[in-house]
């Protein structure tokens, strides 16, 4: 099992189940072992590809994608994906090259906010979003970003 092959997999199972797939079965879908799975997500998660629990070396997060229900409900194609913040929610419908009607909340006041993603669009919503940490230093310490 190639590093490519494990990413597409991981990403191929997220899109059709709506969430990462556990090391589990993803060794059982490519005939090789958890140890060796486990040990490509930490490959993957060294080159930025994906986000692992410390603990465990599970996927959290296949950006844009996340393993567990978040603030930020998407849903597109006909199914309900979770990302792990606004920014990650538009990357979701521009992964699936979809339409998309997002469910967030305003970080400020927890006011629910209805975001859609129209035509390869962002539908026009009052807000702003916020990033109060640079770009360059997201994956220092990627849930809290």
């Amino acid at each position: 099992m190639d590093d490519l092959d494990l990413r597409h997999h991981v990403y191929t199972a997220t899109v059709e189940s709506g969430r990462p797939p556990l090391s589990g079965d993803v060794a059982a879908a490519l005939g090789v072992s958890r140890t060796e799975v486990l040990d490509g997500f930490q490959r993957l998660r060294a080159r930025r590809l994906l986000y692992l629990a410390p603990d465990t070396g599970e996927v959290v997060m296949a950006p844009p994608f996340a393993a567990a229900p978040t603030a930020f409900l998407v849903a597109a194609r006909g199914r309900t994906y979770f990302a792990n913040c606004v920014w990650d929610a538009y990357g979701i419908a521009a992964a699936l090259g979809s339409d998309a009607a997002i469910e967030a909340s305003c970080g400020c006041c927890g006011e629910p906010m209805a975001l859609a993603v129209e035509g390869g669009r962002s539908a026009a919503t009052p807000g702003v979003a916020h990033f109060a940490v640079p770009a360059a230093h997201w994956w220092d310490d990627l849930p809290y970003t």
